[in-house]
């Protein structure tokens, strides 16, 4: 081997050693550029789009199927310095998500063009983390998606999406020594999470995410303490499941509690207001040839100990790639048995299990496009 082909052969757990030192919590300028520096050096072209998204393809043109990787580049505040401790990588995107990337780009540069009868697209966003404004901005006519996060090697065929929206309750100022001459929403707030508590009464859970919550989370309401007030809000957070959309669960929301609050309280909910769409909830198939074929190599890769086929616990932006058949899969967990690991202080990635999951990608890939 020359020395210019040792410098084309990647090393993932490389490539995360000098990835995580790299802080890309408010800014992924510098992240970003190790990434498309990476890619030159490995012989990929790659472009930036006006979304800030680094994007990459190898096959034909037309190949079939069209197979993307994603992830993202950006992590939470604040930025956690790295260390290698033997086994163990630690620092800030160590999981979430530079050990998935580390792994997507070991199968993705793996390929050999010429025998690539599918295509195969890699896009690495900015601002997972916000608001998705990279992966909204994405137009890829993906047939098969695979979504880089901690999943400890295991299969996510599903997960639950997350809306946000305000429960805005008036009724009419007067004085507290006179309640009944107006109207108390802040007493309405009662029936209201009453209300919130009977939305989900009647429906079934989904198979493989179980049932959707709804969850209060701030009251906001009051101004003077000796006056009935004439405005109070609830917060609440939405964690869904399929089939329910955005639009349909803030109509639904509002019709619910209008029928269940007295009539001379003022009803309304309206989602929070974001330049991007919220991440819903999507379902893959588990017995698609996708799901089969990932999680046959990551349990091979892993001896075993991954390719769990399961439902991923946080929202992520595979929701915006379905409904085409999409999975999450990658190194790394949210939280072990001490507590939280990912948005953690203490976040780290097992160096083995960044080389299973380029093991079980890089077989898989192959398995679907060549």
């Amino acid at each position: 081997m020359t020395d210019d082909d040792s410098e084309r052969v990647f090393d993932p757990v490389a490539f995360l050693e000098r990835a995580v030192p790299v802080a890309s919590d408010e800014d992924v300028t510098a992240m970003r550029e190790l990434l498309v520096e990476t890619l030159e050096r490995h012989g990929v072209e790659p472009t930036v789009d006006d979304a800030g998204n680094v994007l990459a393809s190898r096959g034909p043109a037309d190949g079939d199927p069209h197979l993307v990787l994603n992830t993202h580049v950006d992590t939470v505040s604040p930025h956690v310095p790295f260390e290698r401790d033997g086994d163990v990588v630690r620092g800030r995107g160590s999981c979430d998500a530079k050990g998935p990337l580390a792994a997507l780009l070991s199968a993705f540069l793996s390929l050999d063009p010429a025998t690539l009868s599918g295509r195969v697209t890699l896009a690495v966003t900015p601002d997972e983390e916000t608001y998705s404004t990279g992966a909204a901005a994405l137009d890829l006519d993906g047939d098969l998606y695979v979504v880089g996060e901690p999943t400890d090697l295991d299969v996510c065929t599903a997960a639950k999406g997350r809306f946000e929206g305000t429960v805005e309750l008036s009724g009419t100022n007067a004085h507290a020594a006179e309640p009944a001459s107006g109207v108390n929403a802040v007493a309405a707030a009662e029936d209201a999470l009453a209300a919130l508590g009977t939305y989900d009464a009647d429906r079934d859970p989904h198979p493989q995410l179980g049932a959707p919550t709804l969850t209060p989370t701030v009251v906001d309401g009051g101004e003077v303490t000796n006056q009935i007030p004439a405005t109070c809000s609830v917060t609440v957070d939405r964690r869904s499941v399929p089939p329910e959309d955005q639009s349909e669960f803030e109509r639904g929301l509002e019709s619910h509690l209008r029928e269940r609050l007295p009539e001379d309280v003022g009803v309304s909910f309206d989602l929070t207001e974001r330049e991007t769409p919220f991440l819903e909830a999507f379902a893959t198939d588990p017995d698609h040839e996708l799901v089969t074929t990932l999680a046959d190599a990551a349990r091979a890769a892993s001896d075993g100990s991954g390719g769990d086929v399961r439902p991923f616990t946080a929202a992520t932006e595979a929701s915006y790639f379905a409904p085409a058949p999409v999975v999450v899969f990658g190194p790394g967990v949210l939280a072990d048995e001490t507590g939280a690991v990912a948005h953690a202080d203490r976040e780290y990635v097992r160096v083995a299990a960044v080389e299973e999951a380029a093991a079980a990608l890089e077989a898989a890939v192959s398995s679907l496009v060549e």
